[in-house]
């Protein structure tokens, strides 16, 4: 009962707040309700053909939206200062949904990745709600060391083993496309929580560095680098993937074959509803819808600048611009895959690829930036 009233008191204490930014709900439900109608219109085929219903995915994206939807609420609800006073075990918190993977009875497979588990039939991908329970801890961190950041034993040599822990684990999966976003993310926050750019360029050579020795030591890697570089190798094997994105990007055109009537999605793009689901995007809709959608988690991301830039503290500035961050460059990725300027990562694009975890952990994080834009010290702009 403690519990239960401490939480109430939580929700209920709104002294110091005024109300939520605006442009950024708006935003974020834009880039939601644009991808239900995108999800619905991708998955049909092959819900159809395994489940015999061309809803299928669809119904189970509303029950994950709906839950997400919840946790949104409640994020945005609590005050993000809370969550500083758990700050370490969201660090345990972390590491241990990383090692849950590899406990038999637990684990479940996905093709080369290891990144899933199975909890009473239905499949979870703790990677995701990593990305916010470690960047929860690391912006609690970053807060209390800021003048130590240039210190090698109270600074960055912390810095880099936490997140070396944190990494070993992912490549342990492999997760590479996740990792790539925490990685990005963590620097990120390391930078703007007071950090010195000769580090984090340090850090990055040498992330490159293990990043090329992977690759030679993972062949499916490494071949996405070559797909990359020319789409044209292993064209109906290892790059299909990649050649079938780019046929649906190019068919698109300036407006699109019309919602609904793309043919890639008719079993000849892998992941049509998820991973690949910008493709059939840019198919249907074609390129000018296509940067509107860009636009969106751009403003999505300018929005989390001003919220950081006023907000009351270094934990919710350095959490804003982390939430902003990841939102934003995960898109990126997703995005930079599909039309072959990076590699496929496998990473799902946010607040529209089919996948409760996926937008759960987004839908979260969503509102703890909410919670912050209530508390800045001047009314949004």
């Amino acid at each position: 009962m403690k519990i239960v009233k401490k939480i109430s008191n939580l929700i209920n204490d709104s002294k110091n707040y005024h109300d939520g930014d605006g442009k950024l709900i708006a935003v974020i439900f834009i880039i939601l309700i644009f991808g239900l109608i995108s999800l619905s219109s991708s998955s049909a085929v092959v819900a159809y053909a395994k489940f015999g219903d061309a809803y299928h995915y669809f119904k189970n994206q509303l029950f994950g939206l709906a839950i997400g939807l919840l946790a949104f609420w409640f994020f945005a609800k609590i005050d993000y200062r809370t969550w500083k006073k758990y700050a370490f075990g969201f660090l345990i918190f972390s590491i241990v949904l990383l090692i849950l993977v590899f406990i038999p009875g637990l684990k479940a497979s996905w093709g080369t990745s290891r990144s899933w588990i199975d909890i009473f039939g239905y499949s979870l991908q703790p990677a995701e709600f990593v990305k916010l329970s470690f960047l929860l801890y690391l912006a609690a961190w970053l807060e209390m060391r800021k003048t130590k950041l240039g210190d090698l034993h109270k600074g960055i040599g912390p810095f880099v083993v936490i997140l070396g822990i944190v990494a070993f684990l992912m490549i342990l999966q492999p997760d590479i496309g996740t990792l790539s976003i925490v990685v990005g993310i963590s620097l990120l926050v390391y930078f703007v929580g007071g950090g010195k750019t000769t580090h984090i360029a340090s850090i990055i050579i040498f992330g490159l560095l293990c990043l090329a020795l992977l690759v030679q030591l993972k062949p499916y890697q490494l071949n996405r680098f070559k797909c990359m570089a020319n789409p044209d190798f292993s064209k109906n094997e290892i790059c299909y993937q990649t050649n079938q994105s780019l046929i649906a990007v190019g068919s698109g055109g300036l407006i699109g074959r019309g919602l609904g009537q793309s043919r890639q999605k008719y079993m000849y793009l892998p992941e049509a509803s998820g991973d690949s689901i910008f493709a059939i995007i840019a198919e249907e809709t074609g390129f000018i819808v296509c940067c509107l959608l860009i636009a969106c988690y751009l403003f999505l991301f300018y929005r989390s600048y001003v919220i950081a830039k006023n907000a009351p503290d270094d934990f919710g500035k350095i959490l804003a611009i982390g939430i902003g961050g990841w939102i934003a460059v995960q898109a990126m990725v997703n995005i930079g895959g599909m039309v072959n300027v990076m590699p496929m990562t496998g990473v799902p694009l946010p607040l529209v690829s089919y996948g409760g975890s996926a937008i759960l952990a987004a839908l979260s994080a969503c509102g703890v930036l909410v919670n912050i834009s209530k508390q800045t010290r001047v009314h949004n702009t």
